[in-house]
């Protein structure tokens, strides 16, 4: 008997890829040393707060994947900014599907980073296109001056001179263990939040000091003026005439003269 052939329809169909798993996450701790993350976390809610409302998202310590298909092609910045794009975090972030690559990136740098940060990070950002590379030290092990920045012209790196951020519009500095983050247009400082709610509520007591200032004086005019009607009633009493000056009909000082 000859064997009888498979239908098409017994052909199992072939097994589909898997796909493409890009991680959010290797295990390994979000900074070196808590000086570098509470760097990293002020930086992160400055920037936040700064660009609220914006079309711009502030993602930190989460991988930036930069090749599609290639998962492991990958690079966690500590901190970094990336305009026209959807505001709001991310599990990742892959280039290709924002369209954009980030035109701010901040590593919290340190003499263990010292080598990638200065080397091969550096060299990735500048490749990427990414607009301006910030080196922040919160140790003073290594960069001097704490801070230093890189701007991209021509496709190369070249330092920052003058502490300005173009596309943040904010001039930089190192204040001991982080970054001050200063707005171009008006000098103001961007505060961190603690320096935000120290700012409040310093607010709220001159606000409140004030009203009490101006409790007191209206207190004070009112007993003034409750005293002057009541001398007037005195001294009208003793038959003597009192001159009110803001009285129209008052007799002038000639009248009483003449008197």
């Amino acid at each position: 008997m000859t064997a009888a052939q498979p239908r098409p329809t017994d052909v199992a169909p072939a097994p589909s890829p898997d796909p493409i798993h890009y991680p959010s996450s290797d295990g390994e701790p979000v900074a070196e040393t808590y000086v570098h993350f509470y760097a990293l976390l002020a930086t992160l809610e400055v920037l936040r707060q700064y660009l609220e409302g914006r079309r711009a998202t502030v993602l930190a310590n989460q991988f930036l994947y930069y090749s599609q298909g290639m998962p492991k092609l990958r690079v966690a910045p500590d901190v970094m900014v990336i305009f026209d794009v959807e505001p709001g975090g991310r599990d990742n972030y892959k280039v290709w599907e924002e369209s954009q690559v980030p035109s701010v990136i901040f590593e919290m740098t340190s003499a263990g980073t010292q080598d990638q940060d200065k080397t091969f990070k550096r060299t990735l950002y500048e490749q990427m296109g990414v607009a301006e590379y910030w080196l922040f030290d919160p140790k003073g092990e290594w960069v001097e001056g704490q801070l230093q920045g890189y701007r991209l012209e021509h496709d190369v790196y070249y330092p920052i001179t003058d502490g300005r951020s173009e596309p943040l519009q904010l001039r930089l500095q190192a204040e001991g263990s982080l970054i001050g983050f200063y707005r171009e247009d008006t000098g103001e400082k961007l505060l961190i939040p603690g320096e935000l709610a120290q700012a409040l509520q310093q607010e709220s007591v001159a606000r409140q000091q004030a009203e009490q200032r101006a409790e007191q004086e209206r207190q004070r005019a009112e007993q003034a003026e409750a005293r002057l009607i009541e001398l007037q009633a005195q001294l009208k009493a003793h038959g003597i005439d009192v001159i009110d000056p803001l009285d129209p009909g008052s007799p002038s000082q000639s009248e009483w003269s003449e008197a």
